[in-house]
């Protein structure tokens, strides 16, 4: 048997450098770096998007971290985007209900396949980049929760106790496992130069879902949505398609409901609940939900992912928070007829109301608010004063 050249300097290297970290205690990444050569690592996605990395979390504790008390309220109320700059630090949030809503999306997923993930041909880039920068963005802002083996691709969870291979699952499965966050992808169509949904993962829709809204333009999307093709729709393809990497956004949006409900169809019993006003109803079965959403480019696809998690606040806790059961009871009293079928909140009205009514007096009689305060959006939108110190 001949043994070539090569294998025999490959042997040599080897046993060399099995002798060099035993006598050193040199890990073999660092043997390799001597001889020039390199691990495999993620883009700098921060850099090559101009986005500055979120600040690391090393004592973060995930039972019991809350989310930041959204309540993006507004007045006067009307149908704009309401667009702010997007904190760097709050891109990918995680909170004490992480462990159950996985647990919830991956039931999803198993049930109504496409309908929860789904993706074009032309978009498998865009969703490796956007897995990617997840990954190393939650490596980072939470490096004792996860960490990732650029070799081996393999994710590593240890909230959960999982290691997810990126290499072999779908990008959108594997955020689906890790992230409790819905992702939707467009790109530009190059025939009619508007942006279409080409990619996505939601777990958090009511009365829509991926299938229903993949491979359509920004306008179809937005349908259902009052006033957007009037009012909306030049605006959003033209900021489309001249958004930045670097400066993206982010906005929030509403609704009061009776439960959590996260994935709703059309069909499903719970939406019926809409449709009357129960007389039995308990004020502490009602809860605002908010989709706190983002917006940004990636910058190698140059796809553009829209972002949102679900919360769930009980609506009793207004009654501790200033201004906002006051302004609340303004958008539901005096709202824009049109928005506020489309926000579906009729159906709680007839308890909250009264509710608010009642928990605005006392508001004003314990010194929070002035009697003479006229509703506005609050300085501090989309929080409210004194959020920080609860």
């Amino acid at each position: 048997m001949q043994i070539s050249t090569t294998n025999v300097l490959l042997w040599v290297l080897g046993v060399a450098l099995l002798a060099l970290r035993h006598r050193y205690d040199l890990t073999i990444t660092k043997i390799l770096s001597f001889f020039g050569i390199r691990k495999k690592q993620l883009p700098n996605y921060f850099e090559i998007a101009g986005v500055p990395p979120p600040t690391p979390l090393p004592d973060f504790d995930i039972d019991r971290a809350k989310p930041r008390p959204y309540r993006p309220f507004r007045w006067a109320y009307h149908q704009n985007m309401s667009l702010k700059k997007m904190e760097p630090d709050w891109w990918i949030e995680l909170e004490s209900t992480y462990r159950e809503r996985v647990a919830q999306r991956k039931g999803l997923h198993e049930k109504y396949g496409k309908k929860i993930i789904n993706n074009l041909p032309g978009s498998e880039l865009a969703c490796r980049e956007l897995m990617e920068m997840v990954v190393q963005f939650i490596c980072i802002r939470y490096p004792n929760q996860f960490k990732f083996d650029v070799d081996t691709g393999v994710l590593y969870n240890e909230i959960l106790k999982t290691e997810t291979d990126t290499n072999s699952v779908h990008p959108l499965e594997v955020l689906n496992t890790n992230v409790p966050e819905d992702f939707l992808l467009t790109m530009e169509d190059p025939k009619t130069g508007l942006y279409k949904m080409v990619a996505g993962v939601s777990c958090s829709s009511l009365g829509w879902n991926v299938g229903t809204k993949i491979g359509k333009p920004l306008q179809e999307i937005h349908g259902p949505v009052p006033d957007y093709k009037e009012k909306m729709a030049f605006s959003m393809d033209r900021f489309f398609s001249k958004m930045p990497c670097d400066k993206p956004i982010q906005r929030g949006s509403w609704g009061l409901e009776i439960g959590q409900p996260m994935w709703l169809q059309d069909d499903d019993p719970h939406f019926k609940l809409r449709e009357t006003q129960l007389p039995d109803l308990k004020v502490e079965d009602i809860y605002l939900r908010v989709d706190w959403q983002t917006l940004r480019r990636l910058p190698r696809s140059r796809a553009i992912v829209f972002n949102f998690k679900a919360l769930f606040t009980p609506m009793t806790e207004f009654r501790n928070e200033p201004y906002i059961p006051q302004l609340v009871l303004k958008i539901l009293k005096e709202g824009k007829q049109g928005l506020m079928a489309y926000k579906g909140t009729w159906h709680i009205e007839h308890k909250a109301i009264p509710a608010l009514e009642e928990w605005s007096k006392e508001q004003v009689q314990k010194g929070w608010v002035p009697e003479d305060w006229q509703e506005r959006t609050l300085d501090e939108d989309p929080y409210y004063p004194g959020w920080q110190s609860k």
